[in-house]
């Protein structure tokens, strides 16, 4: 379940991605699979090698990229997701959703 977010922030991510840009969305976000993590980071693109070469550059395993048909993405959780918006300069949402 997510929430936290608007409709045209939803909707810009949407349009980012399409355009095979890297683009960001954190929202609130439970599952039981992972306690104690109440966000996510979605960073998604159109372009699969661009996403892929993102993970890369992060250390991150593009294995575990979500092939989605309109938005691949790849979910940013916990220290990662810190550490990675802090890189991209993020802080806003570090913030907003009181990461730190």
């Amino acid at each position: 379940m997510a929430f936290g977010i608007n409709r045209k922030q939803l909707i810009q991510w949407k349009r980012s991605v399409e355009a095979g840009e890297i683009a960001f969305l954190t929202h609130y976000w439970l599952d039981e699979r992972f306690p104690g993590i109440k966000t996510v980071t979605k960073v998604g693109c159109a372009d699969l090698g661009k996403l892929e070469k993102w993970c890369r550059s992060y250390g991150l395993n593009p294995a575990y990229i979500h092939y989605r048909e309109k938005y691949p993405h790849f979910d940013l959780l916990g220290r990662e997701q810190v550490r990675i918006l802090k890189a991209e300069g993020l802080q806003e949402q570090i913030k907003h959703f009181q990461l730190e």
